[in-house]
């Protein structure tokens, strides 16, 4: 497992990071979960990404205890705060009260005394961007949080949040964005804003929720048991399951076998061919998915191959800057 830079900070993470969205605490039973985080590690990972909002806050829990006998040092953390944890008013959103108790509830259910990486995930316009910072520094100064980050941010949100962060003198290190070979609206604005500022990618959903694995066939129904027979995922997926998208990733399948690759890892690798994407985060209902996954890091792709995918992909790709947003107001 290969590791890299976050952003141009000094912390290392590993090129493939384990993530636990939807998987732990409700697809997954604990104890397959906890197998596939053994996968992680028996791997080289070393970068866990999970947060609060995950299923309700047990795929945290499920994450501290698969963990709790690991060298901490060892490890990169990363959670995540602002969707609803609560029934209250306060239970959301990036307020001080909100981000104190968040990151307060994190550490109970991971079982540590800090995170590596607290970020954002999503900006929330009901609380002033300083009110927010500040609590990240405040956090960062009681040495609970190493770094932190956002997720889905803009453009011109970060440049905001950056701003504030040099003048509190906090490492704001990382952005999380969707990101694969189907899903690129990040790199007209976002990134090259990020080279600027020395910030990194953590890209999540690099298979796009498993449609680059080619498995959804265009005429047919998902398989069963499949992301997209999954509520709770099925939202983000459904865009993609037009039969022009499906019948252009069949098409990836040669390029994948050119490569000497499985067509998770070709997609993988393809994101990991962004010198600005520090780790992609991988998830997995089987551990077997995960050594899979982990065999994209190191992974070189050769100009040929990359302008093939172009070109197969075509029209399908979705580029529009302005697909990153935020909710206009606190869910």
């Amino acid at each position: 497992m290969n590791h890299r830079h976050l952003g141009q900070s000094g912390l290392l993470v590993s090129e493939i990071s384990y993530g636990n969205w939807i998987t732990h605490g409700s697809q997954v039973e604990k104890d397959a979960a906890i197998a596939c985080v053994r996968a992680a590690l028996e791997e080289g990972i070393t970068s866990f990404d999970t947060a609060d909002v995950y299923a309700g806050t047990r795929a945290e829990e499920v994450l501290g205890e698969a963990l709790a006998h690991e060298r901490r040092q060892g490890l990169e953390i990363c959670t995540k705060l602002y969707w609803p944890v609560g029934p209250g008013p306060n239970d959301r959103g990036l307020s001080r009260k909100h981000v104190f108790e968040a990151l307060h509830g994190s550490l109970r259910r991971l079982r540590t005394d800090y995170v590596d990486l607290y970020q954002a995930h999503r900006y929330d316009v009901e609380t002033p961007l300083e009110e927010t910072m500040l609590a990240f520094a405040d956090l960062v100064r009681q040495g609970k949080v190493l770094y932190i980050g956002l997720s889905e941010w803009t453009a011109e949100q970060i440049g905001r949040a950056a701003a504030l962060a040099r003048e509190l003198k906090v490492p704001l290190v990382s952005n999380q964005p969707q990101y694969s070979m189907l899903w690129r609206v990040i790199e007209a604005e976002v990134i090259p804003m990020c080279e600027r500022l020395g910030i990194g990618q953590i890209v999540w959903s690099p298979i796009a929720q498993g449609v680059l694995t080619g498995k959804y066939l265009p005429g047919q129904p998902p398989p069963a048991g499949s992301r997209a027979t999954d509520e709770r995922g099925s939202q983000f997926i459904a865009r993609l399951l037009t039969d022009d998208v499906l019948t252009r990733v069949q098409k990836l399948k040669p390029i994948a076998r050119e490569t000497g690759l499985s067509m998770a890892q070709l997609a993988v690798a393809w994101v990991l061919h962004n010198p600005n994407v520090s780790s992609a985060i991988v998830g997995a209902s089987r551990p077997e998915q995960v050594h899979d996954n982990a065999k994209a890091s190191g992974v070189k792709l050769d100009a040929a191959i990359l302008k093939k995918i172009d070109e197969v992909l075509g029209g399908v790709v979705v580029r529009d800057p302005k697909m990153t947003v935020s909710p206009t107001k606190r869910p």
